[in-house]
């Protein structure tokens, strides 16, 4: 047993093992890039730069930014308008009770559409805290799916970036000095951005 981990842990650590992951991810074609973005629409702990780094891996910088991008689009809107037609109607007089709405509602009271735009821009943004606060306001839904649609455009740019860096990192490894530079300026701009409005 312990032999058997000791060699599957010397085989992630060649690049072999990436390439053949890599690979049957290309086999997919464009689903399984797009329907991963989506998914960190719904499950907040999937991490949008591993799913943006593994997209540009596989399908280049371009067509990883666009897979990339159209996902985490059609998951928001699916959340959205979940959220608000679905759930909050038929809940409507328990929402008016409940602490997690009236703090949402709060929420979005204090933010206007150019902090929106400036949040929803940051990676570490909890995207999924936004689209339910947005869903159970009674902020105009069209105005808020498209300051998101344009605000992901920069974060998916942004991340497609890094993990281009990363990329390049396996054939040069002064890539990987970009790539630490680049996450931390998005960790700690998104905490500061965040605190201030309260996230």
């Amino acid at each position: 047993m312990k032999g058997q981990i000791l060699s599957w842990l010397r085989a992630i650590g060649t690049m072999e093992f990436w390439t053949g992951i890599l690979s049957s991810f290309q086999d997919l074609g464009p689903f399984a890039p797009i329907a991963m973005a989506a998914l960190e629409s719904l499950i907040p702990a999937l991490p949008m730069v591993a799913i943006v780094t593994m997209n540009v891996a596989a399908h280049g910088a371009f067509l990883g930014f666009l897979y990339s991008w159209v996902g985490t689009c059609i998951g928001c809107t699916v959340v959205f308008w979940f959220f608000r037609k679905v759930l909050l109607k038929p809940f409507a007089r328990w929402s008016e009770r409940n602490e997690k709405v009236r703090r949402a509602r709060a929420w979005v009271q204090g933010v206007d559409r150019r902090a929106l735009f400036l949040v929803l821009c940051l990676p570490f943004t909890p995207s999924s805290f936004v689209n339910f606060a947005f869903a159970v306001s009674d902020a105009d839904g069209r105005m808020y799916l498209t300051t998101l649609y344009q605000a992901k455009t920069i974060m998916i740019a942004l991340l497609a970036v890094f993990g281009h860096s990363c990329v390049q990192a396996l054939e040069d490894p002064r890539f990987l000095i970009l790539a630490a530079v680049l996450i931390a300026a998005f960790y700690l701009v998104s905490k500061r951005v965040g605190g201030r409005h309260g996230l």
